[in-house]
């Protein structure tokens, strides 16, 4: 799968979950204001069912009144006169609880006016028969009553009570119709809100199905893009193994071959030297002849102007041949080292850290002592490691150590050590002339060499040690200023293994 691909459906699924959050915070904001709206509608149509039953209360209580005042004009019996006192307390109550059962309806309000009054109007003619029939006058509050009966207040508490309750019916089926809306509102809304869920998750789960299905088309190619690297890798070690013997044989051979001409040049210049004595006697001999004078004595070289300075010239020029081979002959033998070293096989054995390197300390105390040096051994850990290989490479420092501090001033150099993530780190810090920034990296490089070159050396030694760190599986760094001392640190692993490095020189 292609990078743009990939984004594309990274983009892709965040839009499907930004759209699917957004659904269900749409979701749950209309179903909480649905259900509220639904609540409320619910509300109003138990409003009016209380309308209506508070209208019949009324009613019934009239109708109550009515019929205990009529018992007791026939009987006279006092438990018809408790009933009706106990319903004519009760119609007032029952009345302004209706009042404020439609307050909220402007026809309701003029109905209960109306029915007020002639409620009022029909519980004083019940009081003024129950007066009558109190003070003995039964049939005149019989007629009375019964007179009544015929009057406006009967028929207006009749009529009004069915208009309310027409009105409360209408009220009743618009606020039933307006619930069952919002309740199909409201289930309208959660299916297809969950509809949406379910599609966007549908597609969420192809959208991962997809991913997955790249994602393990992606291990597959890797894993096989691994075994061909490693197949890859181990074609191209062995090439470099066999290219790195061929250089090291290369090396070998060339060092071997140019000792023969440098020793032939070597003799021949001895010969030379030896020669340019007799040469320089028989000049001498022949000027004293030509101008008249006795013959040198035997060994003695009697050279004059000219002559005297081509001896000279000559001796001077021997001189430099010589050095230059002796130089040469160093380099090569330096060559043949590190040839020879490269083809050592390392063993790992266990090593005391600080015994070796005290050990080393030891054999150099005289070239620090003619230093003015002292060296502090630390507290350090021990490894797994070549021992050569560590002898080399600490004996290489320290003696630099040594080699390269500054006249005048008593050296100090210490070595340390740490452990840290299975690798242990030496540093080896010295209060030497230091190492300007800009050579840091040449002094490694073969043959080449850094600052005043006041002190023996073929610039191999560095060199020579970082390919020795590298072949045991570690690093190696400096850090340092002119005039401020340089600090060396090695970083080995603490348990090495010969097939970590070795197999691959």
């Amino acid at each position: 799968m292609t990078a743009d691909a990939q984004r594309r459906r990274t983009v892709m699924q965040i839009l499907l979950l930004s759209a699917g959050f957004l659904v269900l915070v749409a979701i749950s904001v209309a179903s909480i204001l649905l259900v509220n709206k639904a609540r409320e509608d619910n509300s109003w149509v138990v409003h009016t069912v209380e309308s209506e039953n508070q209208i019949s209360t009324v009613l019934l209580e009239i109708r109550r009144a009515e019929s205990a005042t009529r018992a007791y004009l026939l009987s006279g019996g006092p438990q018809f006169l408790a009933e009706y006192q106990t319903a004519a307390a009760n119609v007032l109550p029952a009345l302004d609880q209706l009042g404020r059962l439609t307050r909220d309806n402007a026809a309701q309000i003029q109905n209960m006016a109306k029915l007020r009054k002639a409620v009022e109007q029909r519980l004083s003619e019940f009081a003024r028969s129950i007066e009558r029939v109190t003070n003995n006058d039964v049939a005149t509050a019989v007629t009375a009553l019964r007179n009544g009966t015929s009057t406006g207040a009967v028929e207006t508490i009749a009529q009004v009570g069915r208009e309310m309750r027409s009105e409360e019916d209408r009220l009743f089926r618009e606020r039933t119709e307006t619930a069952d809306r919002t309740q199909k509102l409201a289930s309208s809304v959660t299916i297809a809100g969950s509809g949406m869920v379910l599609a966007l998750a549908f597609g969420s789960v192809l959208l991962v199905r997809q991913s997955s299905r790249a994602r393990d088309r992606a291990e597959s190619r890797l894993r096989d893009a691994n075994l061909n690297l490693e197949a890859t890798v181990d074609e191209r070690t062995a090439d470099l193994r066999e290219a790195n013997n061929e250089i090291q044989r290369f090396a070998y051979i060339v060092s071997h071959d140019l000792r023969s001409p440098l020793v032939n040049i070597m003799g021949f210049t001895s010969e030379l030297e030896e020669l340019s004595g007799d040469i320089f006697r028989r000049i001498g001999g022949l000027t004293q002849a030509a101008n008249g004078g006795p013959p040198p004595a035997a060994g003695e070289i009697a050279l004059e102007g000219p002559d005297k300075q081509l001896s000279a010239d000559f001796s001077e020029a021997l001189g430099f041949i010589k050095s230059s081979i002796a130089k040469m002959d160093r380099l090569i033998s330096a060559i043949l080292n590190l040839t020879r070293e490269g083809r050592r096989e390392f063993e790992p054995v266990k090593i005391d850290t600080r015994d070796l390197i005290e050990a080393i300390v030891s054999t150099l105390a005289h070239q620090a002592s003619e230093a003015q040096a002292e060296i502090h051994v630390e507290p350090l850990p021990n490894i797994v490691s070549d021992r050569l290989a560590l002898e080399q490479i600490f004996s290489n420092l320290i003696d630099n150590g040594i080699k390269y501090l500054n006249n005048g001033v008593p050296g100090e150099i210490r070595i340390r050590g740490r452990t840290k993530l299975g690798y242990a780190i030496f540093e080896i810090s010295d209060n030497g002339r230091g190492i300007d920034p800009k050579d840091h990296q040449r002094i490694f490089d073969l043959f080449r060499r850094a600052g005043t070159q006041d002190k023996p050396g073929q610039g191999i030694g560095l060199a020579h040690v970082r390919a020795l760190v590298r072949r045991l599986g570690g690093t190696m760094s400096v850090s340092s200023e002119l005039n401020t001392g340089s600090t060396f640190t090695i970083t080995l692993p603490i348990n090495w293994n010969a097939s970590n490095r070795n197999s691959d020189q």
